[in-house]
This record gives structure tokens, sequence and C-alpha cells, in this order.
């Protein structure tokens, strides 16, 4: 565990050093290409007078509700898709298109429906999240084996209780994968309406530092999006995977 960690430290610190030894070149001019000090002086501005962690809480509690929405849509739907053959020929073609779809074409609809508002934005994070999610807890379902299915319904299981004792239980791997999908999607979509949205956010700040040619402030935002996408895929989902495949013994 102390070498896996002495490798990331290493690496991490011959990127910073790589990356001070390129601004030090000046091939490019500052506001093109900052130094770690000056990314540094963005977040210990931001800190200073809020404004970086207003725009983090702000992104995140949309990220939060847009995502939470794609899960409680997403997860039943997905149950539905995977057992009903007429969902699979019918609905089931018509989000797959949907989820080819990328996020920001989302966004004209999202200010024609809502307009300028918080409700756009989170309508977007959730039609970015909602179909990976759905898709993944469709192919889980699809995966159980039929053996199963019918040993349960031998034994007497009516269909809440073989949902939820077999089939929920059995596609857990999937939905997990589908879940970490959509998260990252939803992050995606976040950052492509708050571009656009007006309001205080990771996404506005962004914006700001293109308009006021702010490099560093640009690539101080990217840093903090990063690091929480980290946050979560290591600290979240990477445990819950590995709980279920050792709770399932799936390797």
């Amino acid at each position: 565990m102390n070498r896996r960690f002495a490798t990331k430290f290493s690496f991490l610190f011959v990127v910073l050093a790589l990356w001070q030894v390129l601004a030090g070149l000046q091939l490019w001019p500052n506001y093109l290409f900052p130094s770690p000090a000056e990314v540094l002086e963005v977040y210990t501005a931001g800190i200073a007078d809020g404004t970086l962690l207003e725009a983090t809480v702000s992104s995140l509690a949309r990220l939060g509700v847009g995502y939470a929405i794609s899960l409680l849509v997403g997860v039943p739907l997905g149950l539905i898709w995977g057992r009903s053959r007429l969902v699979q020929d019918t609905v089931g073609v018509l989000m797959i298109g949907l989820q080819a779809l990328p996020s920001i074409t989302w966004l004209p609809i999202a200010l024609l429906w809502f307009g300028l508002s918080e409700m756009a934005v989170i309508f977007v994070v959730f039609m970015g999240a909602v179909w990976a999610i759905a898709i993944a807890t469709r192919d889980g379902i699809q995966s159980v084996p039929a053996n199963s299915i019918r040993s349960a319904r031998t034994l007497g299981a009516n269909s809440l209780f073989l949902t939820i004792q077999v089939l929920l239980p059995a596609s857990l791997p999937s939905m997990i994968t589908g879940m970490k999908l959509g998260w990252s999607f939803a992050w995606r979509s976040l950052m492509a309406g708050e571009l656009l949205y007006y309001g205080v956010g990771l996404g506005q700040r962004l914006s700001q530092g293109r308009e006021l040619n702010d490099m560093s402030l640009v690539v101080a935002v990217m840093i903090i999006i990063i690091v929480f996408g980290l946050i979560f895929e290591r600290g979240v989902f990477q445990p819950l995977e590995r709980r279920i495949r050792e709770q399932f013994n799936l390797g």
C-alpha cells in the first residue's frame, strides 16, 4: 500500500515539475499557460473571498438533484425494460437512440421549457445520466440466468418478491457500473449547462475565465472537477463495486 501511494505521489510530483518547467520556459504567454503558483493564487483568493467554495457547493447541489432524479427514474425504467418484451421492441429502441445524443443537445430544449434557470441545468443533468443508468439496469436484468427465475417461480415467488430477492441482487454489478457511468455523464452535462447559465457554479466560473482570458481560473476549476471525479470514483463507486463483487463471489 505504501509503495502504491509512493508511486502515485511520485507521478503527481513529476507532472507538477514538468508543468512548472514548461511554464518557466515561457513558450506561451502566462494568460494561456499559467504556472502552478498562479493557479494556487486563484485557489487562495477564491477560498478567501468564498467564490470558489460557493461555486463548488452550488454545482454539487445541482448535480446531486439531477443525479438523484435520474436514479429514481432510470432504475425502475431499466427494470421494466429488462422484463418487458413490448418495451424492448418499442420504447427501448427510442431510449437507445436518446443515449447516443450528446447532453449539450438537450440544452436548447431545456432553455425553451424552463428558461435560463436552475431547472434547465438540472434537466440537462438528468437527461445526460438517466439513459446510461436505465441501459445498465436493463443489461443486468437480462443477464440473470433463466434457471434462477424459473426456480423462484416454482417456489411460489410473486413478481414483487422475484424483483427484490432475485433480479435486483443479481443485476447489482451491472447497475453499479451504470450508476458510475451516469455520474460521469452527469458531471459533463452539468458543465455544459452551467457554461450558459449565469448563476453561481463551476461552469459559470469556467465561462468567466474564458471571457477574462484568465487561464489560471480555468485550470483551477478543471482541477476541482477532476478531484471530485476521483473522490466519487475512488471513494464511493470503487468500494461499492468491490463490496458487491465480494458479497456475490464475482471475483
